[in-house]
């Protein structure tokens, strides 16, 4: 029945795309983040 829910009416659709987006963005910022703190380990480094 969730999943009736989730993929059939207008609020599920909608709260899963809210829920695919938080996890893209976290994603993006996490690799960002994991980027940003080698750059400034390699700045420390020389």
């Amino acid at each position: 029945m969730a999943w009736e829910l989730l993929f059939g009416s207008d609020i599920g659709l909608a709260s899963l795309g809210v829920i695919v987006g938080v996890v893209v963005i976290g994603a993006l910022m996490g690799r960002l983040y994991s980027s940003k703190m080698e750059e400034e380990s390699g700045k420390l480094s020389k």
